[in-house]
């Protein structure tokens, strides 16, 4: 039987009640009340495990429904340290670094501390393909997803984007999982093994949580290799500097796939005289043209490439992924055109939290930019920016409560260099420098923890703005 359930369905489902007397049963205690925490909660619940959720700030109400509903005891507001600590194992949500008071706590005592995703791997009957990297992870995960979907096989859509893993291992029957898998979520895997493991690239981010050493984020990426076998595949990227500087310390003894936009020799996906996308395994192969492909800018052609590889390892007829790959149209809060306004265009890349996202979406620039960009920074370079913004950036509006790192880097580098602490300010700003055949780029470079929710509230924050002054047809 292939069954199948998403999010608010499968959370509002009757829970299944676990007759199976167990004895010594595990306790398990889950850190943070977000969707992976809430996921790894329910799953708990199914396999009768004993659970408890605990989360130091306020849960959203959509969880607390979850919670209530699988009859989950948790708490909010706070940590209680005795229940907590008495725990078998920890299922640490991903936002919760490891600094945190009751992580420490729960170190120094050698509690073991796993992600969502580890917990849900031992329950998972389905095959995996986990999409890793720096930038292009989320494009890529959703396309891939889309080719499997589209060509009528029963795939699910997990990890950092789509529904938790472990709910929809605890209420749904799947035969594929594409999952998006960041570099918090695979700190806490061990045994976990991606059948499909697929890394995109690696470039400086999240140096914060990393005590600012890059060999420590660089190393977290590459847990996407970790249990694979002869059996398993691992699709990379043979244009990025990290990846195949790292690539020799780790044995490698599943099938490889490079793919590159600069290179040809020995790689599984490239780019043919002409501009044409091939991607190939074995004796089945894809070519489309690239001006065919909806989604534009060399960061997607990478994002095509992987996403056609994972595909056809997964048994994707190449006609099928052709077919898809024609009319996909990206993915919201990436280069997410949202109305012109008085002449200008106003673009929404709230999802480029890195430097390296930021490059991509300068070098796809073709007309005068005013760039919105600020938050709360990660360990940022900004130098790596400099000949993009040279050439196309006219305006910088700097949003975020602190910007300082932002102006230094570029205050006397641009024509004019604004400092703003709201998005109101930043938009009203970045509309008084823009002129018609502009564009008003948003595209920050940090994360947006310092003004907003998340990136996503960001992003929606700033369409709202856009449709509120009015699209031009």
């Amino acid at each position: 039987m292939n069954r199948t359930k998403s999010g608010e369905a499968a959370a509002a489902a009757k829970p299944r009640e676990c007759t199976m007397k167990i004895e010594n049963m595990e306790r398990i205690v889950v850190l943070g009340g977000g969707e992976s925490g809430c996921g790894a909660a329910v799953l708990a619940k199914v396999k009768g495990l004993e659970v408890f959720l605990s989360d130091q700030g306020e849960i959203a109400p959509k969880y607390k429904a979850w919670l209530e509903q699988w009859k989950i005891e948790y708490e909010e507001g706070g940590h209680t340290a005795a229940r907590i600590l008495s725990a078998d194992r920890v299922v640490k949500s991903p936002g919760i670094p490891e600094k945190a008071p009751m992580v420490k706590a729960l170190r120094a005592q050698q509690t073991p501390i796993i992600s969502e995703i580890e917990f849900a791997a031992p329950y998972c009957k389905a095959r995996t393909i986990c999409i890793t990297g720096s930038n292009g992870k989320t494009t890529t995960t959703t396309l891939t997803y889309r080719m499997l979907k589209e060509a009528g096989m029963n795939v699910g859509l997990a990890g950092n984007i789509g529904e938790s893993f472990a709910l929809a291992v605890a209420t749904a029957e799947y035969d594929w999982y594409v999952i998006e898998l960041s570099s918090f979520q695979l700190d806490g895997c061990y045994d976990f093994r991606a059948d499909i493991g697929v890394l995109m690239n690696v470039t400086p981010d999240h140096l914060d949580r990393y005590n600012y050493c890059l060999q420590n984020y660089v190393d977290s990426k590459f847990r996407i290799l970790q249990n694979q076998g002869a059996a398993e595949r691992f699709i990379y990227c043979a244009d990025d500097p990290l990846t195949l500087e790292n690539l020799p310390k780790h044995a490698l003894p599943m099938q490889t796939l490079p793919f590159s936009v600069k290179q040809s020799a020995g790689c599984a996906a490239k780019l043919l005289e002409g501009g044409v996308l091939w991607a190939g395994i074995e004796e089945t192969s894809v070519e489309l043209p690239i001006e065919e492909l909806r989604i534009k800018g060399k960061h997607n052609l990478y994002n095509a490439m992987a996403a056609s590889l994972a595909a056809l390892s997964a048994g994707v007829a190449p006609a099928s992924i052709v077919r898809t790959l024609r009319t996909f149209e990206g993915v919201e809060h990436r280069l997410e055109p949202c109305g012109t306004v008085e002449g200008v265009e106003y673009i929404n890349d709230s999802k480029a939290t890195n430097v390296d996202s930021v490059w991509y979406a300068l070098e796809s620039m073709t007309r005068p930019v005013v760039w919105i960009a600020g938050g709360t920074d990660k360990g940022n370079d900004y130098s790596q920016l400099y000949e993009l913004t040279d050439r196309h950036v006219k305006a910088l509006v700097c949003m975020g409560v602190a910007n300082e790192k932002l102006i230094a880097a570029f205050g006397e580098r641009l024509p004019r260099v604004e400092n703003t602490h709201s998005l109101e300010e930043a938009m009203a700003t970045a509309r008084a420098c823009a002129e018609a055949g502009d564009v008003v780029l948003l595209s920050p470079a940090c994360a947006s923890f310092d003004l907003f929710k998340n990136y996503e509230d960001r992003g929606e924050q700033f369409k709202a703005w856009v449709a509120s002054q009015g699209k031009e047809k």
